[in-house]
Parts: structure tokens; sequence; C-alpha cells
């Protein structure tokens, strides 16, 4: 198996099934450009995304991670209307970037974008009362996955859906001496899911053109 096979898998399933537009390209072209990272999701992953927040039937949305929107966009576009889509970007030049590209995809009046440390907006959104959230993203660093988690589980309610990404790391999340802080931020967060009473989960490996990784998706029981 290798990546061209994999890029191969993606481009026949995602020319079938997978609905990017121009507003979608537009966003990862205008990411890239103004020198963001590549760690969007994928379209497929994208518009897995947009069905598991429609499934649910989310009203309000989540995001911990914007980067350059490209998520945001898929998941704003799975709200009906009067829906709302919180998502929380620690870079200043990367929430601009996104800004713009939700503006350029018309979903804008969904979304609430807002800049700073999520370990310091999060706090702000417990206070102001938007809680609970049908469906919580977490796509951020990773080290602080964590306190991600935690803080989703004092935003959310029985029945909400919370979905953490880019989970399995090349498969170095196996290796419990990793000095790696990423990879120990995801076992962190995978030991508190699985010992956490509200919680029921798993986890699936995935690849495709993002490489080898994986999510997890965790429901909230009562």
């Amino acid at each position: 198996m290798s990546q061209h096979l994999w890029n191969a898998v993606d481009d026949y399933f995602n020319g079938l099934l997978v609905e990017e537009d121009a507003a979608l390209r537009g966003a990862a072209e205008e990411s890239e450009a103004a020198g963001l990272p590549p760690h969007q999701v994928a379209p497929n992953q994208g518009k897995l995304l947009h069905l598991l927040a429609r499934i649910q039937g989310a009203r309000s949305v989540l995001e911990i991670g914007t980067l350059g929107g490209y998520s945001t966009i898929w998941l704003a576009r799975a709200l009906p209307e009067g829906g709302r889509l919180i998502t929380l970007e620690a870079d200043p030049h990367h929430a601009a970037v996104a800004a713009a590209n939700i503006a350029a995809a018309e979903v804008g009046h969904l979304v609430d974008l807002r800049v700073g440390k999520a370990v310091d907006t999060l706090p702000v959104l417990a206070d102001e009362g938007v809680a609970p959230f049908d469906l919580v993203f977490i796509d951020a660093d990773k080290p602080s996955n964590p306190e991600y988690l935690r803080w989703a589980l004092r935003l959310t309610r029985p029945g909400s859906v919370i979905i953490g990404d880019n989970v399995v790391r090349d498969g170095a999340v196996t290796d419990p001496a990793s000095a790696d802080p990423r990879v120990q931020g995801v076992r962190s967060f995978t030991e508190l899911i699985a010992e956490h009473p509200r919680l029921t989960a798993t986890t699936l490996q995935t690849v495709g053109a993002k490489g080898y990784d994986g999510f997890t998706l965790a429901l909230v029981t009562e």
C-alpha cells in the first residue's frame, strides 16, 4: 500500500460523493497562499464532519482550532437556519484568513470566530451561557487535548458528540515512551475518555490524502 494509491482512492470517491465547491477549494487555496500549515481536514473528512453534524441534528457546534476555516465551512453548512457555530483560533493571522474564507462561503451569519488561546476562551464561553453544544470538534494543539476534553464535557449535554482529530499520529500513539508532547497529549486524551463515566467512544484509523492518522468519536451519555 502506498500514498499514491491512497490518493487515487480518495480522488475516486471524492469525485463521486464529495461536493467540494469553489468556496471550499478557495478556502484551501487561500490558506496555502497565506502560508498556513496544511493541517486542514481532507475533503472527504470535511464531508464526514458535515454528515455527522446533520445526523446529530446539531444546532450548536463548537470547533476548537479554526486554521483557515475549511472544516468550519463544512460544519456551518450542516446547520439549520438559526444554528450557531463558535470556532476558536489562537493565531490572529490564521483567524484573519479564516474570516475571509468563511465570508466568501457565505456562512458568516452562522459562525462566531473567537481569537485567542482556547484555554482562555473556553472559560468565557462557560460564563456566557452559550452551552450546551450538540457537537464539539477538537482539532488544535494536541498537548492541550486533555484540557479541551474537560471543557468539552462542561459545555455539552447527554447526547452530544465530541470528535477528536489526528489521534493516531502515524501510529506513534502506541508508544508510551514517546518524547513527542503531541503523542502524549493524544494518549492522555484517550485515557481520559476511556475512564470517564459519561463517555462512550471509539477510534478509527484512516489512510488517504492526509496520510495515516485517525479520529476519535465520543458520545456524552447520561
